[in-house]
């Protein structure tokens, strides 16, 4: 069966607006206005899990053994993010000082200013890791700020294949009850649950839907209607809220509430409108990165917390749209170098557990 690149344009595209969007709210925060700020969440990680939710199938055991691969392969990142963070705060201590350790991690904000750096490795950071647990990586804080999508992905594809598998004909009931629960905890915000069950009860309704559709095509007819009813939501939520909820949408997103869903009606909308419509034939710079969007993840957080050291000089001495997309198009740079990186990284890894498993089988 042919690959659909259309899958992999989308994702590349969804992965290149990520990286927009933590240019504009990490380091963006000290010279980008919030209305760009604001704007760069219309493509937003609500993509991802539609376009999981089109290429997810009712096998568990291949979608088990796909969440195992994944895992692996974050537990050798994390790894490897351990050691690159403790090994830079040894070379700080000794070879310059705890002051400019100090005004080194300042640079990310006073949120992540430290107080206290200590040259004793803090394996229990390295455990929470790989148990989902994102304590702040200091030398790289974008990274753990944007895992907590990860670990959505993971609940939301073991219900959805268990869903998919052993309740196919009642899935619509399930995007039912999905969609109620949202409405709930947003009509009645005291229950509103803590966790990820509000997220889950969103983006699995999401995923569903996707599902859904999976190799069908929305009409032309029925486009303009589409579009047309995101016209009026949105118009509603400006109506209803006030025009100041257009600063707040971010603050609706962790956990999803109504204003948020409302703004990702628009991209959901696009991403089916063109799903078997618009052809991609040939490979491209975009389809590689939707191919490689974990490790372009990964690299993302590494490579956004490292253009601070760009921003916090050059602010003073551009226009801030001039640094925008300067920093924008470094990021990406930088995230596609370090992404073959990780890729190294990760073959290395496995590699290595190959021959752990050599070493230590039963004959």
């Amino acid at each position: 069966m042919n690959r659909d690149l259309y899958i992999d344009f989308a994702k590349g595209l969804a992965t290149l607006s990520i990286i927009f969007i933590h240019t504009a709210f990490w380091s963006g925060q000290f010279y980008i206005p919030v209305e760009v700020r604001v704007f760069s969440l219309v493509f937003d990680v609500a993509l991802f899990y539609a376009l999981s939710g089109i290429t997810s199938g009712s096998n568990i055991e291949k979608t088990f053994y796909r969440l195992l691969k994944l895992q692996i392969t974050y537990m050798i990142f994390v790894t490897f993010l351990f050691f690159l963070d403790y090994f830079f705060k040894v070379f700080g201590l000794s070879f310059f000082s705890l002051e400019w350790l100090q005004k080194f991690y300042s640079t990310f904000g006073s949120k992540y200013a430290m107080t206290s750096i200590s040259t004793v490795p803090q394996w229990q950071n390295l455990g929470n890791w790989y148990l989902h647990q994102y304590t702040n990586a200091d030398t790289f804080p974008v990274v753990m700020g944007s895992f907590w999508y990860l670990k959505v992905y993971f609940i939301l594809t073991v219900f959805g294949v268990l869903i998919l598998k052993f309740f196919p004909k009642h899935i619509n009931w399930f995007i039912g009850i999905c969609i109620a629960l949202t409405l709930l905890f947003n009509i009645f915000p005291s229950f509103y649950p803590t966790g990820q069950v509000g997220y889950v009860a969103f983006y699995m309704a999401i995923f569903l839907i996707a599902n859904r559709m999976r190799g069908k095509k929305i009409p032309t007819k029925m486009i303009p209607v589409l579009y047309g009813i995101v016209a009026v939501a949105i118009a509603w939520m400006f109506w209803y809220y006030g025009s100041e909820i257009f600063y707040k949408i971010n603050k609706n997103k962790f956990p999803p509430k109504i204003p948020y869903i409302i703004w990702s009606l628009f991209s959901l909308t696009t991403l089916f409108v063109f799903y078997n419509r618009l052809k991609i034939t040939k490979e491209n710079f975009v389809t590689y990165i939707g191919k490689n969007a974990i490790f372009f993840y990964f690299a993302q957080g590494l490579s956004s917390s490292l253009v601070y050291f760009l921003v916090v000089p050059l602010k003073e001495n551009m226009p801030w749209w001039i640094l925008m997309v300067l920093i924008y198009i470094i990021n990406i740079i930088l995230a596609f170098i370090i992404s073959s990186g990780l890729k190294k990284v990760d073959s290395f890894g496995w590699n290595i557990l190959e021959i752990l498993r050599r070493k230590t089988e039963i004959k």
